[in-house]
């Protein structure tokens, strides 16, 4: 199939799908014209790079991931395993830093709060 019905079949651009290509994680061939053809099972492959972009995972590491598909083997699953938990790892440490900066920033409201309750109470000039 074309680049275009890929697209249309998968909900992916047209430019990501180039993107996808760029990137080493997905294949296709070219006609004598040049243009990309992908088999049928690029459908799938697509559903599930756009998962693991859904799940935070970077191109480079949707690449270090995909052998463990490619080329299933005990191996190539504990690395894509491992892989993943450390994406998680970094995830939860950055969702542990939002948490804090969002705390901060309730208490500067709460600051604001209290100091604005203190100007309505307080008696006019």
């Amino acid at each position: 199939m074309r680049i275009g019905e890929l697209a249309s079949r998968t909900g992916a651009s047209v430019r990501s799908l180039r993107y996808y290509e760029e990137q080493g994680l997905l294949a296709s061939t070219r006609s004598a014209r040049g243009q990309r053809h992908y088999t049928d099972d690029g459908v799938e492959r697509v559903t599930l790079i756009q998962r693991l972009y859904t799940a935070g995972l970077s191109s480079r590491t949707i690449a270090e991931v995909l052998p463990c598909v490619d080329a299933p083997s005990e191996d190539n699953s504990d690395a894509a395993l491992e892989r993943m938990a450390q994406e998680r790892d970094r995830l939860s440490a950055h969702i542990a830093d939002l948490i804090r900066t969002r705390d901060a920033l309730d208490g500067l409201m709460a600051a604001n709060r209290a100091h604005r309750a203190k100007l309505r109470a307080s008696p006019a000039c």
